[in-house]
């Protein structure tokens, strides 16, 4: 659905990056470089905006 706004283990504010961290992968920049650039360090962090699949076009129709 949504990037959350915050890592569910440890609730550093993750949702800032996800644009920025979307638009650098879509361009071909290696994902572990970018989160190094963005300050994203802790593997619960990474693993919020790595793992998310943005589906927010799909599912807000039926809202």
């Amino acid at each position: 659905m949504m990037v959350p706004v915050r890592c569910f283990t440890c609730g550093t504010v993750v949702g800032e990056h996800w644009e920025e961290f979307k638009a650098r992968t879509n361009d071909g920049e290696d994902p572990a470089d970018v989160l190094d650039d963005l300050g994203l360090e802790r593997h619960c962090c990474r693993r919020m905006l790595v793992s998310h699949k943005d589906l927010v076009d799909v599912v807000s129709p039926y809202q």
